[in-house]
């Protein structure tokens, strides 16, 4: 798997780059966390609790406002993954869906062990950061496909006939390599969501996802961005789930004003990951704003996290952090850790070369991502 030649970055492209980066991050949290608190409820049982609007601000869940759940836990082990393919590049090692596979497998560890390992030297610092050792909802097929070292493959995927969400909601950060062609980005997405999860829509949803995100995150518009993701389904064996879905999406932005019945309507009541995906998809298309947007993706019946999720990392991709609800990201957790590992990315994939390379490396920088 090869990329694109390195672009020419300048300042400006640089603080509009880590803005989309930090928005796609923090925004997918930020959904997620909202949706955690209404996950297992029906509209009707949001609607007692939170008033006939619904679920309008962040409500308690784990103990907590502002909790994540394994959605965001997962994203940032596969931004973690990304940083340490880039660097491996320079040993002559070039795989991402291995290091990807490989940063999972520590998101796996914490959902096991107490508390990090300081016998693990490959750890990093991200698997140092306790908050992270809490089971939060992580999806089955998750965790047992993670519960080996084997990496599942186009060939031998895991869980073959896995097809609810939950690559799909990791799926976010492939999005965020600009540099690299859209097909490009859309393979590597599809490859890291077999290692868990074989069913095809599963598998291609989490594609459209990412060539959504990379579009957004490059400028394009969300209906440019979706129409790019539905030229790369179209010459992949079994798409018609996720192309069908995608395009009911677009077409109930045409059918009169946003509601719950809609966003039910496309698949946000069922975890299938292409019914996810439409209404995340819906959910960004006909959001006034961050904020109404998420409060559209969450009131339903379904997974509200995952819709929430996704749905959030789309409008960040779109509008950066700025755009994000700031009461909000005040009590979201670990903010601080998703701050600081976008800003990590954002460096590695413009200022790489100064970073590291075949000569010389700086150690700080390998010590927070070791080559393995």
């Amino acid at each position: 798997m090869a990329t694109t030649a390195a672009a020419v970055w300048g300042r400006a492209e640089q603080q509009d780059f880590r803005a989309r980066v930090r928005g796609c991050l923090l925004g997918g949290a930020l959904g997620d966390a909202l949706g955690a608190g209404a996950d297992g409820l029906t509209l009707d049982a949001i609607r007692d609790a939170h008033g006939p609007d619904g679920l309008t601000d962040p409500a308690p869940a784990f103990g907590r406002r502002g909790a994540v759940t394994a959605a965001t836990q997962m994203s940032l082990f596969t931004v973690d993954g990304l940083i340490r393919a880039q660097i491996r590049r320079d040993t002559g090692v070039w795989h991402p869906p291995t290091d990807v596979h490989r940063a999972h497998l520590r998101w796996a560890a914490t959902q096991h062990d107490w508390g990090p390992d300081e016998r693990r030297k490959d750890n990093g610092w991200l698997a140092r950061e306790e908050w992270l050792y809490a089971r939060r909802n992580p999806p089955r097929a998750c965790l047992t496909g993670l519960g080996d070292d084997r990496l599942g493959t186009l060939d031998k995927p895991k869980n073959p006939t896995a097809a609810d969400s939950g690559a799909l909601v990791r799926s976010a950060p492939f999005g965020l390599l600009v540099g690299w062609e859209r097909q490009l980005v859309c393979q590597l997405a599809v490859e890291c969501a077999v290692q868990t999860h074989g069913a095809p829509a599963a598998g291609l949803a989490a594609g459209a996802f990412a060539v959504t995100v990379h579009g957004l995150a490059r400028g394009a518009s969300p209906e440019a961005a979706v129409d790019r993701a539905l030229e790369q389904l179209a010459a992949r064996p079994g798409h018609e789930p996720v192309t069908e879905a995608l395009g009911r999406a677009l077409g109930a932005v045409r059918e009169g004003a946003p509601d719950p019945a809609r966003v039910a309507a496309l698949g946000a009541d069922e975890d299938r990951a292409e019914g996810q995906l439409a209404a995340a998809v819906y959910c960004a298309l006909v959001g006034e704003d961050v904020r109404h947007g998420l409060r559209l993706a969450v009131n339903h019946d379904g997974p509200s996290s995952v819709t929430g999720a996704l749905t959030g990392a789309l409008l960040g991709a779109l509008h950066g952090e700025t755009a994000l609800p700031p009461a909000w990201l005040a009590e979201l957790e670990g903010r601080a850790t998703v701050l600081e590992l976008a800003d990590d990315f954002s460096m590695e994939m413009t200022q790489g070369a100064a970073l590291h390379g075949p000569a010389e490396s700086s150690p700080g920088w390998l010590a927070r991502y070791p080559r393995g």
